[in-house]
């Protein structure tokens, strides 16, 4: 064998010896990635039985008949300082209420789910409804919400929002089950709050600013449309005739099978404007969507509506078409409330 062949032989031996050790190397790693996914799992598991365990002793100890007469309202004080001394951090007085009241809120530990972490649920024991809660808790699982988009939620009123938006066995359905998104109907919001723009309400700004903080928070933006929004495209060109208009948003709806157009206005509504997104979903359905997919839907979203002007202007039209109105802030929270705890008493 010439000395080229050896050296050839030799060089197809590393290449087929590299391949296997590539592969021994991913076994290792995937592997390791996996325990300490789970090894996560299990210590959060553990961290919120053991939270729920300390509120039901205090509870239990403070049922103990004598236990109020001996200790009264320094109970907590007493234990935060003594489990601090003997176990060192994450005892605080109002951590320690906070176990208290995770287990009087979740009595069972079975409704507690692993799926999410204790701060999940220090954020959750914020609500002081249960329905309420009942709803962050579905949608946190449901949707994968991380810490920073449940708060977000909760601060923009998802609940009473979507909760008006419907009848009384709607709100009870949406506290045992969450948001379901069925019909084009579901994933309007009226308003949609749009704080994290970052646009003053004040100041008078044009309707490409208002786009263009939408787009560099289209995370958050996304967040605020809700599930099954996947973004398309903005500014898309529609050419018809000799003439190009433009949408401003476009997404795509993952579970509805359909494109959502998005119109921005700055002020109100009016009704060319109605007429203008018929326009563009009209173009949609004949140039755009494919055999399987569902009609599109559109959305005018603006800073103000006229509810009966927009009764008139959409009056007669086929298409899935919806004016909303949006926010720049979030909403008072007490007024929509008390507008829910009405439609509750009826």
């Amino acid at each position: 064998m010439s000395k080229d062949e050896i050296t050839q032989t030799q060089n197809n031996t590393l290449q087929v010896g590299d391949s296997e050790y590539v592969r021994l190397v991913s076994q290792i790693s995937d592997t390791w990635e996996k325990a300490k996914g789970n090894a996560a799992i299990a210590v959060n598991t553990e961290l919120l039985e053991a939270n729920w365990q300390t509120g039901r002793y205090i509870v239990e100890f403070e049922q103990e008949g004598n236990a109020k007469a001996r200790y009264g309202e320094q109970l907590i004080t007493k234990l935060a300082k003594d489990l601090t001394r003997l176990r060192g951090r994450g005892f605080s007085r109002s951590n320690l209420f906070n176990m208290r009241l995770f287990y009087v809120r979740f009595p069972k530990i079975q409704t507690v789910s692993g799926q999410l972490t204790w701060s999940h649920y220090m954020e959750l024991l914020k609500c002081d409804d249960q329905m309420e809660m009942q709803f962050y808790m579905k949608e946190s699982i449901n949707q994968g919400w991380k810490v920073r988009e449940l708060k977000r939620q909760i601060n923009s009123s998802l609940f009473q929002r979507l909760a008006l938006s419907t009848d009384k066995e709607g709100v009870l359905a949406l506290a045992n089950e969450g948001h379901q998104v069925q019909t084009a109907n579901d994933i309007i919001r009226d308003p949609f709050v749009l704080e994290f723009a970052g646009l003053p309400r004040q100041k008078r700004y044009k309707e490409k600013e208002l786009e263009d903080a939408l787009k560099a928070n289209m995370e958050t933006f996304l967040l605020e449309l809700g599930r099954g929004f996947a973004f398309i495209g903005r500014q898309y060109i529609i050419p018809i005739g000799s003439r190009k208009f433009k949408v401003d948003l476009v997404f795509y709806h993952t579970i509805l099978k359909c494109y959502v157009l998005i119109d921005l206005k700055r002020a109100e509504i009016k009704h060319g404007d109605i007429g203008q997104m018929n326009l563009y979903l009209n173009y949609f359905k004949n140039e755009v969507c494919q055999s399987d997919d569902n009609p599109p839907v559109g959305i005018v979203l603006g800073a103000r509506k006229d509810e009966l002007l927009m009764e008139y202007a959409l009056q007669g039209i086929d298409n899935q078409l919806f004016a909303a109105r949006y926010q720049l802030y979030l909403p008072n929270r007490e007024e929509l409330q008390a507008e829910l705890d009405k439609l509750l008493e009826n």
